[in-house]
């Protein structure tokens, strides 16, 4: 679910956080959904009051979950429980301190399982090279892991947010047995 609230200047405003104040205005978080409560004056009609809302709200939001994932992803970093790289990816693997694989776009369907070989329960996450790249201070980045707890928790809902917005833009993995159903946190 997504969060909007008024702005003092009646503006509708993305409250991916859910934390600023007002009763706010709820909406699935898919584009569909966005595109036509921003056509249809739906905004205007939850918030009982003529408000503006922005040509570029949905992407507006898809930007700000991608920095809520890079923030998420960099925390996880900073804490230790986070890590990038095939080989140390699969060390964390068969290990068992794994609690999400992370795939940058453009991944090889075929190398992601030879990374998950055996523990094919793990949730695998899609998202764009860029950001993962981003969170780990890298120019490229492909994989990565995030440890079990909240963090991983915090992540796997972040993507869901954001994956409801891309629609497509971010291929998901090709094997069905690695998809987000699987997500034994």
């Amino acid at each position: 679910m997504l969060r909007f609230v008024i702005a003092p200047d009646g503006t509708v405003t993305p409250d991916l956080a859910a934390r600023l104040p007002g009763r706010g205005i709820w909406l699935s978080a898919r584009r569909d959904v966005l595109d036509t409560a921003r056509t249809r004056h739906l905004f205007s009609r939850a918030a009982r009051q003529p408000v503006k809302v922005p040509e570029d709200i949905a992407q507006a939001v898809v930007s700000g979950l991608e920095a809520r994932l890079v923030q998420g992803l960099g925390l996880a970093r900073r804490a230790g429980q986070a890590l990038c790289g095939f080989v140390k990816c699969r060390e964390w693997i068969a290990a068992g301190k794994a609690g999400i694989v992370i795939q940058g776009s453009g991944g090889s369907p075929d190398e992601l399982r030879r990374l998950i070989s055996g523990n094919g329960n793990l949730p695998v996450l899609t998202l764009p090279a860029r950001v993962l790249a981003t969170a780990f201070g890298r120019e490229h980045a492909v994989y990565a892991v995030v440890a079990r707890g909240a963090l991983a928790q915090r992540l796997m809902a972040e993507h869901e947010r954001f994956s409801g917005l891309t629609d497509g833009l971010v291929p998901e993995p090709r094997d069905e047995r690695l998809g987000r159903e699987q997500a034994g946190i």
